[in-house]
């Protein structure tokens, strides 16, 4: 199930000067979030081990790291609507209570990676958003260079990536993009990367009963699988663009997005550091419409 809701947005005065402008924008992202004004160290290294990718590192590796070419950026963020974040272990202890307060109203949390590899803070941080009213889900980093994507699919669903009608659990995330441990597109070919997702996706829904969500790249997406408009009709979309701008660039075949990691450089209250900031393209009722599958 696809959720395609129509995105509100609220409107901003005109300034009459930059300075004000900037301001303004400050004082909103403060306000909304609960967030500082000024991006916090970000945790997450550029050089991984296996088993220690988060999301967006390929992207950070290939096309460069915007949090340090341009800092200031995170204020510029679009901070209205219903804001989410992703986290792994490299955000350390969190405090779930504090991050709902703020304003987060969901998270997705790597489970696993590859057929091997268990995120060491799943396991603490799944059920502490659960208890704290945050509509959490779990993700998949992607190695197709590993094995076949059913093989993957089956790992995720066994390990964390299951899915309940409960009013807070999200469908699992297939996080494919740059890899980080080496060739951007691990060594497949256009034709191979297609079936790969497509495999993965319908052992996924076999196993859960969901579509899985797909979080990608433009850049990746359309040179990997050849700019591929398959998985365009079965799975909602998550683009990261991490821009001020007030839409994403989509990957090719995508009509558009159902959530938006539109910065790498957040602040919220509860996390330490720097954290992935994320957007859901409607109201509260479609993002509970896509955890329960209505």
């Amino acid at each position: 199930m696809q959720v395609l809701p129509h995105v509100s947005r609220l409107g901003r005065r005109t300034a009459t000067a930059l300075g004000v402008l900037g301001a303004a924008l400050a004082l909103t992202a403060t306000s909304a979030t609960g967030a500082n004004a000024a991006p916090q160290p970000d945790p997450k290294p550029l050089t991984v081990k296996p088993g220690q990718a988060y999301m967006g590192v390929g992207a950070r590796i290939h096309e460069g790291n915007p949090a340090a070419e341009d800092p200031s950026r995170g204020l510029l963020a679009p901070t209205d609507g219903v804001q989410g974040i992703d986290v792994s272990h490299w955000q350390g202890s969190i405090n779930w209570t504090s991050v709902r307060n703020a304003g987060i109203q969901f998270a997705w949390i790597k489970a696993t990676e590859g057929t091997n590899y268990k995120d060491d803070r799943f396991n603490t941080n799944y059920p502490a958003a659960h208890s704290a009213g945050v509509i959490r889900g779990a993700y998949h980093f992607a190695l197709p260079n590993a094995s076949n994507g059913a093989t993957q699919a089956g790992y995720f669903a066994s390990n964390g990536g299951a899915w309940s009608r409960d009013n807070l659990t999200l469908p699992g995330v297939l996080d494919i993009e740059h890899n980080p441990y080496g060739a951007m597109c691990y060594g497949l070919s256009t034709t191979q990367m297609r079936t790969w997702i497509n495999d993965f996706y319908t052992t996924y829904k076999s196993r859960t009963g969901r579509d899985v969500v797909i979080y990608t790249t433009a850049s990746w997406w359309n040179t990997c699988t050849g700019s591929w408009t398959g998985m365009s009709a079965k799975s909602p979309l998550w683009v990261a663009h991490w821009t001020s701008a007030s839409s994403p660039t989509l990957p090719a075949g995508f009509p558009t997005w159902t959530v938006w990691q539109y910065t790498d450089a957040g602040s919220v209250s509860g996390v330490s550091g720097g954290v992935d900031r994320n957007k859901f393209n409607g109201s509260r009722d479609r993002l509970l419409a896509l955890a329960n599958n209505t």
